[in-house]
């Protein structure tokens, strides 16, 4: 029996099993080799394809995936500066094509990946959409139905969705078995999660604080997920207008509409902030630094240059974040957007 067959095989199984507390254990079990199998059919599929390959660039990047002919390249014509190639059929776009956005200050970084196909060339798609910080879900007025598909091909490959990363610290040793502590509100069993934890660690260290199930402890586990934001966007209004109960943003690439509503989306999914320098006795720096939401003193110093941390005094600061303009913090001070930062240094 092959990998798949064997896949099959502990699906129909999981399936065909009622859960209740005498099987909870069993099931636990079948998850946990399925994921092992899913993991090893992955990376034996991975060889052959284009490679395709971008360099990161800007404050943020952010991949747009669908299936052909939604209007992918036109979006990105829209968003950008880029020059994508435009036609009314399907596979113009056979490599990825990148872009840059700005909005408030911040360069993003916008990729249009290749149409979505039933072979190679999507793993090389989904590969590639890994490593972006946000994943723009595009389909058109006549491909909704698509949607479920894409989202369920990403979670195939790795790729979770608007999900928050679990919560389960694992620290691995050399002998003394499983040991597990269990957050009160957890769903799990400690029987069924060291079950799990067994068919993949002989010795480790456990703490679970998220109140996670069976998929998402053996995701926590393997570690090959990735967690990533997304917004679903849905194309050619112009054309036809559907009422469709789905959290999406409608648009029309060819004709501009919904396209600012687009962009404030991806920049408040990204949780960008922009901090504001303003070096000693002289004026406010036009543009801003952008980091990530939650953001510390510390953290801007280490993007600076890591003198700035050896020999900080104190910063000071201006706007929402602190009680007064002018107030002086520490290297821990968190940072909102829009901020105003003076670092003083020795």
């Amino acid at each position: 029996m092959n990998i798949e067959e064997e896949i099959k095989r502990i699906e129909e199984e999981i399936k065909n099993t009622p859960y209740n507390k005498a099987t909870e254990k069993h099931i636990g079990l079948l998850k946990a080799k399925l994921a092992r199998l899913r993991e090893e059919a992955r990376k034996g599929g991975r060889k052959g394809g284009h490679g395709f390959a971008i360099k990161k660039a800007g404050d943020a990047s952010v991949a747009i995936v669908g299936p052909p002919s939604v209007g992918k390249s036109t979006l990105l014509n829209c968003l950008t500066n880029a020059r994508s190639e435009v036609a009314d059929y399907a596979f113009t776009t056979k490599l990825p094509v990148p872009g840059m956005m700005e909005y408030g200050g911040c360069q993003i970084q916008i990729i249009d990946l290749p149409g979505l196909i039933k072979s190679s060339e999507e793993r090389e798609v989904f590969s590639m959409a890994r490593n972006v910080d946000l994943i723009i879900i595009m389909v058109d007025i006549y491909s909704i139905d698509k949607i479920g598909e894409i989202e369920k091909e990403l979670r195939e490959a790795g790729i979770k969705i608007n999900e928050k990363k679990p919560n389960v610290v694992i620290r691995r040793k050399d002998r003394g078995g499983i040991s597990i502590q269990l957050s009160k509100k957890c769903k799990i069993s400690e029987d069924v999660a060291k079950a799990i934890l067994m068919e993949y660690l002989n010795n480790a260290d456990v703490v679970i604080r998220d109140d996670i199930n069976e998929e998402k402890l053996i995701d926590a586990i393997i570690g090959n997920k990735v967690y990533l934001p997304a917004i679903r966007v849905i194309n050619k209004i112009d054309i036809e207008e559907r009422k469709v109960d789905l959290d999406a943003i409608f648009i029309s690439a060819k004709f501009g509409y919904g396209i600012e509503e687009l962009k404030k989306r991806i920049f408040e999914k990204l949780e960008l902030i922009r901090i504001y320098m303003k070096p000693e006795k002289k004026k406010i720096e036009e543009k801003p630094m952008v980091m990530k939401k939650g953001a510390t003193v510390r953290d801007v110093c280490e993007k600076l240059h890591r003198d700035f941390v050896k020999n900080f005094q104190y910063a000071i600061v201006s706007g929402k974040s602190v009680s007064f303009n002018g107030q002086r913090v520490g290297l821990n001070h968190e940072l909102v957007d829009g901020d105003v930062l003076t670092i003083v240094t020795r």
